[in-house]
């Protein structure tokens, strides 16, 4: 076993017993107050309020909170190997404000409530229109560049749409819900939400991962991946499936989270190499990690209503990305012309 290989199953070790530790920080935090040992022997054999709490209320949001986070992590992993840009991230194609679009128009009208399993499915469904849409606009043969102004338009569209919706929903107080679902939240997620996005998710992350060699060769330049038998078009192709896929999803059931996407990747680039291949899981395990760390947080700050986990990651990753960004300038500044 060489010494890269050791090191990144130490890496993705580390990652996994940070996970295993915030899931039951998870189970045991919130308004109901259980003790470690209490909320435990609730989630196998308690019948009374502490197993509802936990089993019904805490494990599902708990479990959500990975599953979103490792697909936004992944994704921003397969984005920033597909673009070669450390900036990329999941809301490049469209898909998340299309399913956004879609599930507000579902509150804002009254066809469903917030929490009903309407809007995931109106915003899964809006996240599939949008890919389809994408593929349309961009044709079978576009280049990159064609590939992101096509989601940037939709992506404007989608944005627009919203606003749109916000402006014409017929009571305002349906609209103020509509803005804060759109902040991004975790909160009363059930498993009816967990089986409805669960299988997007999964089949993202497996689109995802199949395009590990493809990413690998793309580091050489497109000239030299094409020339190792990489299909350049359909790894776009595939690509933006599984991003928009498990992002959308991931907007359907939880809102609007911004930023983990981007940050997680860098959180781990240095440890697991600048092999973007090598990346993609441990991204997604770092994902999973920082967006269960943002749901307990919203749980432990003290607010008269719960803090929208959104909000939490944005706190936390517009500062990164813009230290990235200073990092950027300062490398080209330096370089010699």
């Amino acid at each position: 076993m060489t010494t890269q290989m050791s090191a990144a199953i130490r890496l993705n070790l580390a990652l996994l017993t940070v996970i295993v530790v915030l899931m039951a920080v998870s189970l045991i935090v919130g308004p109901a107050g259980l003790s470690p040992r209490t909320a435990i022997a609730a989630l196998f054999s308690g019948d009374g309020p502490a197993g509802i709490v936990v089993r019904d209320i805490r494990l599902p949001r708990t479990v959500l909170a990975v599953l979103i986070g490792a697909t936004l992590g992944l994704s921003g992993a397969a984005l920033q190997g597909l673009l070669r840009n450390p900036l990329a991230e999941p809301a490049l194609f469209g898909a998340p404000q299309a399913a956004a679009a879609a599930s507000s128009f579902t509150i804002a009208f009254g066809f469903a409530s917030a929490t009903s399993l309407a809007v995931p499915l109106a915003g899964i469904a809006g996240a599939l229109v949008s890919i389809g849409g994408l593929v349309l606009i961009a044709g079978r043969r576009a280049s990159l560049a064609v590939i992101l102004l096509a989601g940037l338009a939709l992506a404007s569209f989608a944005g627009a749409m919203t606003a749109l919706v916000l402006n014409l929903a017929p009571n305002p107080f349906i609209a103020l819900e509509v803005a804060f679902w759109l902040l991004g939240s975790l909160e009363d997620r059930s498993v009816d939400h967990l089986m409805i996005a669960a299988p997007f998710l999964i089949a993202s992350w497996g689109v995802l991962f199949v395009n590990a060699r493809a990413f690998r060769a793309l580091t050489l330049g497109e000239d030299v991946a094409a020339s190792l038998g990489v299909d350049l078009l359909r790894t776009r192709l595939l690509v933006v499936i599984g991003v928009a896929l498990g992002v959308g999803a991931s907007v359907a059931v939880a809102g609007s989270i911004g930023f983990v996407g981007l940050v997680a990747p860098h959180l781990v680039r240095r440890a697991a190499g600048f092999d973007p291949a090598r990346v993609m899981l441990p991204g997604a395990l770092a994902g999973a990690a920082l967006l269960l760390a943002a749901d307990v947080a919203v749980r432990i700050i003290p607010a008269a209503i719960e803090l929208k986990v959104g909000v939490v990651t944005a706190l936390i990753g517009v500062p990164f990305f813009l230290a990235m960004i200073f990092s950027e300038r300062r490398m080209l500044e330096g370089s010699p012309s």
